[in-house]
């Protein structure tokens, strides 16, 4: 859902892209680190509830979101979900400003009514895809987290967690510049992927 929207020319994703975007460390909570064979599972896990589809006619097997329509929700509530699990629990100040690069929402009471929409969807479209969690000691604002992978205590202050990545310090400005230049590799990566393909090579870092 990222990639579709900040590196369009690379898009749809191959194996290899998909798993240097899940495997990326900047603006990530939690933090993985999956292989190969875990994304296939996954894969096919999201085809069959109609979230992912293969391309047809690519040398390369790429794959394509369908999670708009899947979960059947506007463009601005999938661009919430994406960055919800993505970067975990957050305000709707913040989520404003973390989905600039996919979508520009008009002002925070925007956020919230969208927000707000998928607390209240009801039973028969399936259920609440998202919940308002309980305000953090000190803390003006309420976390926002999604209920994609299942309940979700709304008790808990949904702080934000430790930054792994070692990016505790860094302006905002210098956090965007990195995530450019993890999205201008990426789009290299499936270049020289797609040249290759084109040249009957094997992609760097496997075998012929």
């Amino acid at each position: 859902m990222e990639k579709a929207r900040t590196v369009p020319d690379s898009y749809p994703l191959t194996l290899n892209t998909l798993l240097l975007g899940c495997n990326q460390k900047t603006s990530r909570e939690p933090l993985m680190e999956l292989d190969e064979a875990q994304i296939l599972t996954a894969i096919e896990t999201l085809q069959a509830l109609q979230l992912v589809r293969e391309v047809s006619g690519a040398r390369v097997r790429r794959f394509e979101h369908n999670a708009q329509r899947g979960l059947g929700v506007p463009e601005q509530s999938a661009v919430l979900l994406g960055v919800m699990m993505l970067r975990g629990a957050q305000t709707a100040a913040e989520l404003r400003l973390n989905c600039e690069r996919w979508y520009r929402f008009a002002d925070i009471s925007s956020v919230e009514g969208f927000l707000e929409e998928m607390q209240d969807r009801s039973e028969e479209k399936g259920g609440p895809l998202v919940v308002k969690l309980a305000r953090a000691p000190g803390a003006r604002e309420q976390r926002w987290a999604h209920l994609l992978c299942g309940p979700v205590d709304a008790t808990q202050t949904g702080q934000p967690g430790t930054d792994r990545s070692g990016g505790a310090g860094l302006s905002q400005e210098t956090q965007a510049r990195i995530e450019r230049l993890e999205s201008d590799v990426t789009l290299l990566r499936a270049t020289v992927e797609q040249l290759c393909s084109e040249l009957g090579l094997s992609p760097p870092g496997q075998s012929q």
